[in-house]
């Protein structure tokens, strides 16, 4: 199990044999309260109706809108996760928007835009190439201390980054083909056409 902020890269993970509603719930609520507890009190107080567009706001665009409580408490953390049953409890959720939590879950097929999804696999690579575990123990020890490693000197996760710059400058030193998936680096140079002139030459009626 996975908890991960992206803005400092710190990750929460917890090694298990299940991963039942009776096992991932407790350990949710224990996590995410003490996530709160280092949060700053929000600055600002809100009217009820001005509270509820801020936690509306995030919910624009949503096909599928859970109902959330009639009486908000201040936003103060987004919880981002997959579209998976057990995510969608009535009891969860209600004990979420309680705390100020807004959970938002990725489109079904779209689990590459949850970056724990990422950090999962840091760690298990990490962890278990080249490795041999005899016993689950074993793996979840393994696991945990990888993640723990991680958070001495965490990497931050952001969209884009250095390597988006990278891949958009070598989009542009590529020159497609006729519409094909083949590129020279080099642009063809076209031959001119009579209405090409005309068209430069402001010639052209219609």
């Amino acid at each position: 199990m996975t908890l991960l902020h992206p803005a400092s890269g710190k990750v929460r993970v917890k090694g298990v044999l299940s991963c039942t509603n009776a096992v991932l719930h407790p350990w949710l609520k224990e996590e995410l309260t003490a996530i709160l507890k280092t949060l700053p009190e929000p600055a600002i107080l809100l009217s009820p109706e001005e509270n509820r567009a801020v936690w509306e706001s995030w919910r624009q665009g949503l096909k599928t809108r859970v109902s959330l409580l009639a009486d908000l408490p201040p936003l103060r953390l987004l919880l981002i996760w997959d579209n998976l049953a057990e995510h969608k409890t009535p009891a969860l959720l209600c004990w979420m928007f309680s705390q100020g939590i807004l959970p938002l879950q990725t489109p079904l097929g779209g689990s590459w835009l949850n970056m724990a999804e990422s950090i999962q696999r840091i760690i298990v690579r990490r962890a278990l190439d080249g490795q041999h575990p005899t016993t689950p123990w074993q793996i979840i020890d393994w696991l945990e201390a990888v993640a723990h490693h991680w958070n001495a000197h965490p990497t931050p996760f952001e969209w884009g980054g250095k390597r988006s710059v990278r891949r958009k400058r070598a989009r542009e030193r590529r020159h497609a083909l006729g519409g094909s998936g083949a590129c020279t680096r080099k642009p063809v140079r076209f031959r001119q056409t009579t209405l090409a002139k005309w068209q430069r030459a402001g010639q052209v009626t219609h």
